[in-house]
């Protein structure tokens, strides 16, 4: 770990900033009295937790945008598939104690009339075959539609669009019932996790420990690649792509193995979030939401990967402040934020600080 973050001082802090949280938050959480002002709240480590897989979650998109050059506007994509994958698991721990009593069937397959369970859903009720498809399914979504894609030489705008109808046509298909997934209100009323209550204050400090371990090791998984020849060759395809064709590289197959790996990650980020915030739904297909992920990685410093961390922690909670106190002006701020650092902040936050420094130095 020590030979990887040599010369990253912003993955340096960030390592120590995750492991003092991880300290501080649960003895916070769980030996200080509420009534202390030094108590936190669990709502508040649910919150955090959530931020963390978003950051997970902005890694990713780092990684792909930030040194392949490829602007993925999907990327919400593997993340809901991911979460609907743990999801599933969640949903088949409630047994007969969801709202019509069924063992057997989730509430609304028993609501639909189904009479038994379909066939995809046999395995998620065990916790080692849904992790394994947490990765899988987005991984296996990312191999077949990154072969296509690569291999045809789409790039720039024209595949930041495909990605997109990507998105948009798997958030339509889960919107109809007939898929097997809840449909509109797509999976939710989770009790358990490995036989443990998720309303417990335990279980909540476990997932929001879970969290900071995958985003460390996420960030480390992505340095160890920036830093390694495929990274280099990335880079070179991200700002000459027909010249690293040319001299005899397959640039499909370099951007396959990135864009592979980056959807791997934003499924693991998915499957963190959801039992944290309770609920899979299609809304998370949005395109919008993908582009949010954009503004994220923009606004804190692509090419980075601490900066895309920084992004989705200042984003979200200017979100969880603004949707509450004005929620009439939240997408306003966000656009107007987005705008701003385009036009004056090209490198996002973390290409300001630099700058900076290197003024004051």
């Amino acid at each position: 770990m020590f030979k990887l973050l040599k010369g990253d001082r912003g993955g340096q802090v960030l390592m120590a900033l995750l492991a003092v949280a991880a300290v501080v938050v649960p003895v916070l959480n769980l030996l200080i009295p509420e009534g202390s002002p030094f108590h936190i709240s669990t709502f508040t480590v649910t919150l955090l937790g959530k931020y963390l897989a978003y950051a997970l979650l902005a890694l990713s998109v780092d990684l792909v945008w930030g040194y392949l050059g490829i602007l993925s506007l999907g990327h919400g994509a593997f993340f809901a598939l991911g979460g609907y994958a743990m999801g599933m698991y969640l949903m088949l721990q409630i047994g007969d104690r969801g709202v019509y009593g069924n063992p057997d069937l989730p509430d609304f397959m028993v609501f639909l009339n189904w009479k038994e369970l379909p066939w995809f859903w046999h395995g998620f009720d065990n916790f080692w075959f849904a992790m394994i498809m947490v990765a899988l399914i987005p991984g296996l979504l990312a191999f077949v539609f990154g072969a296509l894609a690569f291999r045809s030489r789409v790039t720039g705008v024209y595949l930041s669009i495909i990605t997109q109808a990507l998105t948009y046509a798997l958030m339509l298909a889960f919107f109809r019932n007939e898929m097997g997934f809840g449909g509109n209100n797509g999976l939710t009323d989770f009790k358990d996790i490995l036989g443990f209550s998720l309303q417990a204050d335990s279980t909540r400090i476990a997932l929001f420990l879970a969290s900071i371990i995958a985003l460390a090791l996420g960030y480390l998984a992505c340095r160890s690649i920036v830093v390694s020849r495929l990274g280099k060759v990335a880079v070179a395809i991200r700002d000459a792509e027909d010249r690293v064709r040319f001299i005899g590289y397959r640039v499909d197959r370099f951007k396959l193995a990135i864009f592979t790996v980056s959807a791997v990650i934003a499924g693991i980020a998915g499957a963190l979030y959801v039992p944290q915030v309770g609920i899979i739904n299609p809304g998370e297909f949005a395109p919008l939401r993908s582009i949010e992920l954009v503004i994220w990685v923009a606004i804190g410093g692509r090419t980075t990967l601490y900066g895309a961390v920084l992004g989705a922690f200042l984003v979200n909670y200017s979100k969880t402040y603004l949707t509450g106190a004005f929620p009439e002006i939240w997408l306003f701020a966000l656009g107007a934020l987005f705008v701003l650092v385009t036009l004056y902040l090209p490198r996002g936050i973390v290409g300001l600080l630099k700058k900076n420094k290197e003024e004051t130095a």
